[in-house]
């Protein structure tokens, strides 16, 4: 051990070794955090650290790779001059405050998400201005640079005092022994990298235990690498025809009937009785509005009040489940009807234009669409996909112009218009003014308008305008207690328009506020609101356990319309009760709640099966007898959805 620390790669040794005891350290913390949702699986911490230890260090010797190089090519005769003391003390900065920076995010991506880094921080990466925006109004950046650079004060003194620098500058180590140290540091660190999959850390079935496991930057990568998942390569599968079958049964309701007798055609004819009403509809999909935040399911708080009281006057769903943990999936569930194919949403892919959706069923009737975002667009390819279904756009155009390939308006949200504006865009009541003041204008178009209206200002870092609640900024509780007073606010304004007694609203959240838990999906963090608002029918509660993707296709047949459907999404009026489903996934993992057993399948082409308590909302445990039904109709519902998509069965023509 002391040779390594008495020669050329001295620092690189150090290093390595600075490395694994941070990787411990911040583990160590995580598990301390996270200890009330691993006490039941406290044997397997030794292999948390144990396998955790691995991947640290193959990280560790990843980080090197450069600086092994360098001690390699530099000259002998130059070892110690004034240029390599230089490039030494720049390279090793440069590795140290990179890893230190990547600990340190670590703990509020854990603290918000309950992961290690995923293919979210991938994503963070690519929409700079919002991250770097969110995180300079979340955290005291300068307070956290000056820390990060007093740490690495600290480590180089001990570099200094334990004679690291003095060993690494002294050694005139000769190239064929340098030769032999680099390619063994290369060799390594390259086949952990190559051999290591971060799917041999899920080995349990307690989600916290396998994130701690995981080394976060490990992670990132491996998600970068894997940012779209082909269903058939890593899932469990049945022939073609097989799932399709069992899919378009599974679609089929009363007194609908399929178009055309082809085996992979879904779109079918749904039957209504008034074909007339033709209102408006402004669809308001809510930032991360968790269903336990309602009083109506335990909330104490009263955060509520302005959306209870439109759910009293409602239809309204009380056991409806978001699809997704992103504001991508509940974009993707409430235009599309499609279960959540793996990797990334649909919305963020290429290609995803012109895609059978809610836009086709209304175009047909005539109606004007809108997406209406208080941010930039071009974030998560919003503007993109919208747009591509032929939606007008209303945003916070920061620059980013539309692809060139989608033909649609865009009108931005002007800064005369902006009364108060974080990273993530411009405040609910904002938001809401421009909903208003295009719903006038479309009105006097003699044509029903449909809007998308997508609010953000419950979202970290939790700020809007000050005086308008009396709770302190800066905490969810007060954004979502802001959220619904801007609601509040926009409905009173509404029911004031004339066009408002010829209009619906249908209000949702895109996902809960958090979505991790003790297991690889957590129901209860899918458990979102929904209501109707203001169609004309008796206020109702409707308990029927079903998806997000039922929303649309039930309210056009609630309107009475007869239309064309190839969505998954099914009318929940007529859902009988052995038809009662969720679907709900988190990236990789994809999962099917029916008949209390909730069904999960993921990328290592595993089917597993758990108790699901209904009055709690719960999984409890995992299954001993395998349910084959469910298991294949789970199956079947990713499947054909991946396919058709895949294939081009999406697009509008192909139905």
């Amino acid at each position: 051990m002391k040779k390594l620390f008495s020669g050329r790669y001295a620092a690189l040794a150090a290093f390595v070794l600075y490395y694994l005891l941070f990787s411990f350290l911040v583990r160590l913390t995580l598990v301390m955090l996270s200890f009330g949702n691993i006490k039941d699986s406290l044997p397997s911490l030794l292999r948390v650290f144990g396998q955790g230890l691995i991947y640290d260090f193959t990280v560790s010797l990843a980080f090197c790779f450069f600086y092994s190089i360098y001690l390699l090519l530099m000259p002998s005769r130059w070892i110690g001059s004034k240029a390599d003391r230089t490039a030494t003390w720049l390279i090793l900065f440069l590795m140290l405050f990179i890893s230190l920076f990547a600990f340190a995010a670590e703990f509020p991506f854990w603290d918000e998400f309950k992961t290690r880094f995923n293919f979210i921080a991938v994503d963070y990466l690519i929409y700079t201005y919002e991250v770097v925006s969110n995180i300079n109004q979340s955290y005291p950046i300068p307070l956290l640079l000056i820390g990060l650079l007093a740490v690495i004060g600290i480590i180089f003194f001990v570099f200094w005092k334990k004679k690291i620098f003095h060993n690494a500058f002294q050694s005139q180590m000769r190239f064929g022994k340098r030769l032999g140290n680099t390619v063994l540091i290369l060799a390594l660190g390259t086949a952990g990298l190559f051999f290591l999959k971060n799917d041999q850390s899920e080995y349990s079935n307690n989600a916290y235990i396998n994130e701690l496991t995981k080394n976060g930057a490990f992670s990132f990568f491996n998600a970068y690498r894997t940012n779209e998942l082909d269903y058939k390569k890593f899932y469990r599968t049945l022939p073609d025809k097989q799932a399709f079958s069992i899919i378009k049964k599974e679609l089929l309701q009363d007194d609908d009937h399929y178009i055309r007798p082809v085996w992979d055609n879904i779109t079918r004819t749904v039957n209504g009785e008034n074909n007339s009403q033709r209102p408006n509809i402004v669809l308001i999909c809510i930032e991360s509005f968790s269903a336990d935040f309602l009083t109506k399911f335990g909330n104490q708080d009263q955060l509520t009040p302005n959306y209870e009281k439109m759910a009293a006057q409602s239809i309204y769903f009380t056991n409806l489940y978001a699809t997704g943990t992103r504001t991508v999936r509940g974009m993707e569930a409430l235009t599309l009807s499609v279960p959540p194919t793996p990797g990334n949403s649909i919305v963020r892919r290429q290609d995803n234009e012109k895609l059978f959706s809610v836009a086709t069923v209304l175009r047909k009737k005539d109606y004007q669409l809108s997406f209406i975002y208080g941010g930039d667009g071009y974030f998560d390819n919003m503007n993109a996909f919208f747009g591509g279904q032929g939606f007008a756009i209303v945003d916070r155009n920061r620059g980013n112009p539309l692809p060139e390939k989608i033909k649609t308006t865009r009108t931005s949200i002007e800064d005369k218009d902006v009364t108060f504006e974080n990273a993530w865009g411009i405040c609910d009541e904002d938001i809401y003014r421009q909903s208003l003041k295009r719903a006038d204008t479309e009105a006097h178009s003699g044509k029903p308008f449909f809007q998308f209206v997508m609010t953000t200002s419950n979202h970290k870092p939790y700020s809007f305008p000050a005086g308008k609640i009396n709770l302190p900024q800066g905490t969810r509780n007060a954004a979502v207690r802001y959220t619904d007073y801007a609601l509040g606010k926009y409905m009173d304004a509404a029911r004031a328009k004339p066009w408002f007694k010829n209009t619906v609203f249908v209000i949702i959240a895109d996902h809960c506020a958090s979505s991790a838990g003790k297991w690889e999906i957590t129901p209860e963090k899918h458990h979102i609101p929904a209501i109707l608002y203001n169609t004309g029918r008796q206020p109702q509660e409707v308990g029927k356990l079903v998806s997000q993707i039922d929303v649309m296709p039930t309210l056009f047949s609630l309107l009475g319309w007869t239309f064309d459907s190839a969505f998954y999404g099914k009318d929940i009026f007529r859902m009988k009760t052995n038809e009662e489903r969720a679907l709900m996934g988190n990236y990789r993992t994809l999962g099917l709640l029916k008949n209390n057993i909730f069904t999960q399948i993921n990328d290592r082409r595993e089917v597993k099966q758990f108790g699901f308590d209904p009055v709690k909302k719960q999984i409890t445990t995992e299954t001993k007898t395998a349910d084959p039904t469910l298991q294949n109709l789970t199956v079947s519902y990713y499947q054909t959805a991946s396919e058709r998509f895949k294939n081009g069965k999406m697009k509008e023509n192909k139905n």
